[in-house]
């Protein structure tokens, strides 16, 4: 009990940190997503390194494991970007619930990509997440900040792939500071020629707050990390939607907005199709290890 409870003090600590770094990734101002991503990648690489550093652990990853790093490295930069790109477009809990809705798109691309079962229950649960949604997104063509919904959408799409290679990874072995320090430096790499040819100047305040959006990042994925190493996410994955209510009190009190009321009832039918997946996960994987321990 004691490491589950760690496990959901450090969930809600990642939560609070990536809130905070969606604020200050929307205080940074008018520049472009992908200088953004750089600056917030190249503060968590160095992170990264320096816990790979102090643990003695090699800088190179298992051969089977390079295409799984490959494709969690470039979805999750599409997912910054798509973000990015969304935070500086939308209201900032907007911004946040549709990244939310990675969870949801990890159990399809388990079910694609890595052959897990995902029964009538669960593809339920998903669409009702999907509809829920769309009460953010507004897709009609009076709505001003459809084009940034939509990608704010695929960037929790690409972000739920991104996942569902993290948990191939790590069903193969590999270590998560070492995932973190591929993605970041890969992230680095694959912006750097764009933000070369089209850099824009930035004051010592916009420097400033990107390195602390760098560093919120850093701080949001290493303590993702120990609590999905203190408790298995069916026990704790719910707490990460804290982040919604920490991303609606920034927005207001730093930059004065307030979702709308289809707003409001988006996050309330997402946040409850994440607590109602909660539960049917619990209950299922206790009926497995009940069915086990009867085999046993």
């Amino acid at each position: 009990m004691r490491k589950k409870y760690r496990g959901i003090i450090y969930i809600v600590l990642s939560a609070f940190c990536f809130a905070f770094m969606n604020m200050f990734v929307r205080m940074a101002g008018d520049l472009p997503s992908v200088q953004k991503s750089f600056f917030r990648n190249f503060v968590a690489a160095i992170f990264a390194g320096a816990v790979l550093i102090k643990e003695g652990s090699p800088l190179k990853c298992k051969k089977e494991n390079l295409i799984y790093l490959l494709l969690r490295a470039g979805f999750g930069t599409l997912g910054i970007l798509c973000n990015f790109y969304a935070i500086d477009h939308l209201v900032l809990a907007d911004a946040s619930m549709l990244n939310k809705m990675s969870p949801f798109f990890a159990v399809l691309f388990s079910y694609f990509i890595l052959k897990e079962k995902v029964s009538v229950p669960q593809a339920l649960i998903v669409a009702g997440a999907f509809i829920g949604s769309m009460f953010v997104v507004k897709p009609t063509f009076t709505n001003m900040a459809l084009i940034p919904s939509v990608i704010g959408l695929a960037g929790g799409i690409c972000a739920g792939a991104a996942y569902t290679m993290v948990r191939k990874l790590g069903e193969n072995g590999e270590k998560g500071s070492f995932i973190v320090f591929f993605f970041s430096v890969f992230s680095c790499v694959v912006t750097a020629p764009w933000l070369i040819l089209d850099y824009h100047a930035m004051t010592g305040r916009q420097l400033a707050v990107l390195l602390l959006a760098g560093l919120s990042a850093a701080g949001g994925q290493f303590t993702i990390t120990a609590a999905y190493t203190c408790a298995p996410a069916r026990e704790i994955s719910v707490y990460d939607y804290s982040q919604i209510i920490f991303a609606a009190f920034l927005g207001f009190a730093v930059f004065g907005q307030i979702p709308d009321g289809l707003s409001w009832l988006g996050y309330g039918i997402i946040c409850t199709m994440a607590v109602v997946m909660f539960f049917y996960n619990t209950r299922w994987n206790h009926k497995r290890d009940q069915k086990k321990g009867v085999k046993n």
